[in-house]
């Protein structure tokens, strides 16, 4: 316990934590007046582990059972970790903490082809009933777009993944007859959107085949397979030309070795007077590491990519940047939507797999929101042209009818 302990009193100074080690000892860390976070650890393998590899051997412990949150809940733990270890100017903590993983994580993002498939499956192949019990109507697994008015605890997150679908369609600026390609298109709900809204041909691509079977089978269900298609294939293997091209969660699963070829195949497919939208969570801290939790049972080949890194491969494919929208909070609310669902369908989802997975995907999306609330997570959405007139001059537009 002394390396835990040496740790815990460099990194606890706000709030209060609480842990009983294996042998019984209570100690106890951050504020004294602070209402403490009380937690029970089973053996000393896990104090070593925490100590030595915080994320991963916490998080596995907590999946085990070993890591037990006594008082308060997983959130609570979390939300005490994320205030301590925040970017911010001057958390020397946080910067050590990351520069470790930064070393370990180089290998997990090249995504070779074979690699990009198997890492897709190892999330997304998962059992429809699981997304069905947490995502909103249109299976959107990523970040909802809340406006004003419809922000707080009485949010509504079917209402906050429309607004973000018209959203990117009035970036794309689409008009009937245009051909359209989805990159990473899910369960196909943009694509649907897309089609529904503008009349456009889509075709959306995937290395799912869990979300394609879903796609198809509900462009068939809605009359609309002719125009809107879906494909189990590589971005690197489409053939274009496409009037405009929308991609949305995908680039965090590209890796970073791979950054010029994607930016560079957008650039190949987009016609002359072409729109591209990419919409991504990225850091406004800078380069970073995905942590080793994540890589090895969430995300495995994932990286939340900075701004600074995307922009280099951008200007290498002459692409314009035509407009660059930061959302700050907008995922915090939807990972907070989607864990309050799992935890009120929690008997449902132990039923399809056990505790130990309900545990993991709470651990999960706790996290998610941590990094959203304190650390350095937002989403970008890129606009790319291949002319710098492509799209009018000011954003009005968008806001306009």
């Amino acid at each position: 316990m002394w390396l835990l302990d040496r740790l815990l009193r460099r990194a606890i100074t706000r709030g209060a934590l609480e842990i009983q080690d294996h042998a019984g000892h209570v100690h106890r860390y951050g504020d004294p007046a602070a209402t403490a976070v009380k937690l029970r650890l089973t053996d000393a393998a896990t104090e070593r582990k925490i100590a030595t590899n915080p994320t991963l051997g916490a998080g596995e412990a907590f999946m085990d059972g070993r890591l037990i949150v006594e008082s308060g809940d997983v959130m609570d733990l979390l939300d005490v970790v994320g205030r301590n270890l925040r970017w911010d100017r001057g958390n020397a903590l946080r910067v050590s903490l990351w520069n470790q993983q930064r070393i370990a994580a180089k290998w997990d993002e090249w995504n070779a082809r074979a690699r990009s498939k198997r890492n897709v499956a190892h999330h997304y192949d998962l059992s429809d009933k699981l997304y069905d019990l947490f995502l909103d109507e249109e299976r959107q697994y990523s970040c909802g777009y809340f406006r004003d008015g419809n922000v707080g605890p009485d949010s509504d997150l079917d209402r906050a993944q429309r607004d973000k679908l018209d959203h990117i369609v009035a970036k794309l600026r689409l008009n009937p007859g245009m051909k359209v390609l989805d990159i990473g298109c899910g369960w196909g709900g943009m694509a649907r959107h897309i089609h529904k809204l503008s009349g456009a041909e889509v075709l959306g691509v995937t290395l799912s085949e869990e979300q394609l079977k879903y796609a198809r089978a509900k462009a068939k269900e809605l009359g609309i397979d002719g125009k809107v298609r879906y494909e189990l294939m590589d971005y690197r293997d489409v053939e274009g030309p496409f009037d405009r091209i929308v991609s949305v969660g995908m680039f965090e699963h590209v890796g970073r070795p791979n950054y010029f070829a994607y930016f560079d195949k957008v650039a190949s497919l987009l016609a002359p007077d072409g729109v591209a939208l990419v919409h991504s969570i990225g850091r406004a801290g800078g380069k970073g590491a995905t942590d080793p939790w994540t890589a090895k049972y969430i995300f495995p080949g994932g990286y939340t990519p900075a701004l600074s890194e995307m922009m280099p491969h951008v200007e290498r494919a002459y692409l314009w940047v035509a407009d660059i929208e930061v959302w700050r909070l907008h995922y915090a609310y939807t990972l907070e939507h989607w864990l309050k669902r799992c935890r009120a369908r929690k008997a449902e989802i132990v039923a399809l797999y056990d505790e130990r997975f309900f545990r993991m995907w709470e651990f999960y999306l706790g996290g998610a929101i941590l990094a959203f609330r304190h650390d350095d997570h937002v989403v970008y959405q890129l606009q790319l042209t291949r002319q710098r007139d492509a799209v009018p001059l000011t954003r009005d537009y968008l806001y306009k009818g």
